[in-house]
């Protein structure tokens, strides 16, 4: 199904999509005139923009009275104006939308420049190169990374902008209401994650993150539109300018300086040998672990939050020596080993105290461990909640990366879920705290923490169980921080796991908070069933999710209980699969917010609650199946899902 869709926020543009949720094609931003992708379809009619306090839409006048003109969406997804004489009234199309495969958003991927030449159709950026030689695809990469964390940006000493003209603005701006270029620009200099900004008649724009679907336009066409782009000061032209002037100085300057070298050389060396040796000194001198009494490092009133220690890191973290590390596991001993995930193995460590403790050991042949790590330092550092995973400290070593963790003595919840050899069996009371326990956690990352979060990796094997069998969500390494006024993004890298991605996530890289509330969604009706939403083979065509709808449709939706579960109400019962059912809906704007789901499972039975409509994925056994979205000139296929490899712990 296609529709046309109008902006909902203050960026006054209209774009394609299919099935409600994918966004295929864009008009560009309108700037008073005209959209800035399509200026051609104002040659023949007269667009307006209409606010008022109670609706907000377009209108448009045929110039020539002579003609009649319609607009239309086809069965291929194609937008099409239609225009005949009054004397004919014969229909013929007159302008298609989009007009090829270069139109379709993401061509030429982050920070790529559709050109137009047939030969070389994308460029990149200025202070950017192609990601991957002749895949456009990847997009294009900074050539001097942005480090917010190590200058002032607030006061523009790194950074500057580059004015990009005769482009048309990306995809995805957000408005801001700076009332001039200045303030526009200095909005985005003063955020980290601001890559780029605009100011034109429809107010002030800000990009954060990567930059998609940028054009080249004649430099008379009135659609031309000023970006302005965040590069460091080392990447700027005026910056290259000068460096040949310099360089005669520079000459001078080395000749100087090496004799200054060759002078002082003795004592640098000396300099450099006792700084080597202090800094080794250092290594050794991080908090004792075995000795650590982490229930004295938390101040009583202070929601968790850790105390900082002699030796500590930026994020109020105790910093412990690996020497410390090492004896609380017993060398990694193979019989501490708890597990593995995709960050590197986990192992079971013990104080002098007694007190249990879980390391995370970064696996040296992970590249993607070293993200994943930093990630899940600066987010969960952050975050106190009784039902997330409390970090105790990390052990930063020049060739060892770990983090520490409360200890989890029930391990997690998809061993009593889908363990073969099922020695304890989870009662509806535990099942029903556990659905509980998760809604809150994540709740209070949507909501209530000092940052908005989305987790991106919320799955069975990623809830930890206390000694009491209270769920812990874990695993940080693939949360991205939200904006707080955001309410989706982009990311053309897709991270996650088979089964428990939203579609919109998995075949458009697009993500909110409602990408979460799917795979809640999933684990619930897993949790209820008893079996993966992924290998379930009741039939050849339904997964879990397809199978839970087809005995909901029936009136036998208490047929998904788990038989092992024993006696459960079944009023109770259904309340929970209705609840996750409404979570998996295809279409984002169908599921309810974390807050509406624990007001709904606190509800009072009887308490009628939506229905729910036909999931996601549920006559498809395969994630990664082909989407095909045909427009006029040719097919945009989304049949490349990238995933980053699960290991179970």
């Amino acid at each position: 199904m296609f529709s046309v869709e109008m902006s909902q926020d203050k960026v006054l543009e209209f774009f394609l999509q299919w099935n409600m949720s994918m966004t295929y094609w864009r008009s560009g931003a309108w700037n008073g005139n005209v959209f800035g992708k399509v200026p051609e379809i104002s040659y023949l009619t007269s667009f307006s923009f209409v606010s008022s306090e109670n609706s907000t839409y377009y209108t448009y006048t045929v110039l020539n009275r002579a003609v009649l003109s319609m607009f239309v969406i086809n069965e291929l997804g194609s937008f099409e104006q239609l225009t005949s004489l009054r004397s004919h009234h014969s229909w013929s199309p007159t302008y298609v939308l989009p007009k090829n495969q270069s139109d379709i958003i993401a061509f030429c991927g982050a920070f790529g420049v559709f050109a137009g030449s047939t030969s070389n159709p994308c460029t990149c950026l200025h202070g950017f190169a192609q990601t991957r030689p002749n895949d456009w695809s990847a997009g294009c990469s900074r050539t001097t990374l942005v480090q917010c964390g190590n200058s002032n940006s607030t006061q523009g000493e790194k950074y500057g902008f580059l004015k990009v003209p005769d482009t048309t603005l990306p995809a995805n701006p957000t408005a801001h209401p700076a009332r001039n270029s200045r303030g526009c620009e200095l909005a985005c200099l003063q955020s980290c994650s601001c890559t780029a900004y605009a100011f034109n008649g429809s107010g002030c724009y800000v990009w954060e993150g990567d930059l998609f679907d940028i054009r080249n336009v004649s430099s008379n066409q009135d659609n031309k539109q000023y970006l302005y782009i965040k590069l460091t000061y080392s990447d700027l032209p005026v910056n290259k300018a000068c460096s040949g002037k310099r360089k005669m100085l520079e000459v001078i300057v080395a000749v100087l300086v090496s004799s200054f070298v060759l002078v002082s050389g003795g004592f640098l060396g000396c300099f450099f040998t006792r700084r080597t040796k202090q800094k080794e000194e250092k290594k050794e001198s991080g908090e004792d672990l075995l000795s650590f009494d982490f229930n004295s490092s938390v101040e009583p009133n202070s929601n968790g939050t850790v105390l900082r220690h002699r030796n500590h890191t930026d994020f109020d973290l105790p910093m412990f020596s690996y020497a410390s590390v090492c004896a609380a596991t017993d060398n990694f001993s193979p019989e501490n080993k708890l597990g593995r995930g995709g960050f590197g193995p986990v192992y079971k460590g013990k104080l002098l105290n007694g007190q249990e403790i879980a390391l995370k050991r970064l696996s040296k042949k992970s590249g993607q461990g070293v993200e994943e790590f930093r990630n899940e330092i600066l987010l969960i550092a952050k975050l106190q909640h009784r039902n997330l995973v409390r970090l105790l400290g990390c052990c930063i070593d020049p060739d060892e990366s770990i983090l520490i963790y409360e200890y989890m003595p029930n391990k997690s919840l998809d061993f009593y879920l889908f363990g073969s050899d099922k020695e304890v069996i989870l009662d509806w009371t535990t099942r029903t705290r556990i659905i509980e326990g998760i809604a809150q956690g994540l709740l209070y990352l949507h909501e209530y923490s000092r940052v908005r979060i989305i987790h991106r990796d919320l799955k069975a094997s990623n809830i930890l169980l206390d000694k009491e069998m209270n769920p812990k969500i874990s695993d940080f390494g693939m949360a991205r921080i939200f904006g707080g006024n955001d309410s989706r993004t982009y990311t053309k890298r897709i991270v996650g796991t088979f089964g428990y991605m939203a579609p919109e996530y998995a075949l458009q890289g697009l993500f909110s908070i409602k990408s979460d509330v799917f795979s809640f969604g999933v684990l619930v009706l897993e949790i209820v069933c008893g079996k993966r939403n992924t290998g379930f083979y009741l039939t050849d065509t339904l997964n879990l999710l397809g199978h839970a709808w087809e005995l909901w449709v029936s009136g036998r939706g208490v047929e998904l209980m788990d038989p092992e579960v024993g006696c459960s109400p079944a009023s109770a019962a259904l309340r929970y699969i209705n609840v996750g059912l409404l979570c998996v809906q295809e279409n984002p704007n169908d599921r309810p917010n974390m807050s509406a789901v624990i007001s709904m499972l606190s509800s009072e039975l009887g308490t009628p609650l939506p229905p729910p409509k036909q999931p996601a994925f549920s006559t498809t056994t395969a994630l990664s199946s082909v989407l095909v979205v045909n427009v006029s000139a040719g097919k945009y296929s989304v049949n490349d899902l990238t995933v980053s490899a699960p290991q179970p712990r």
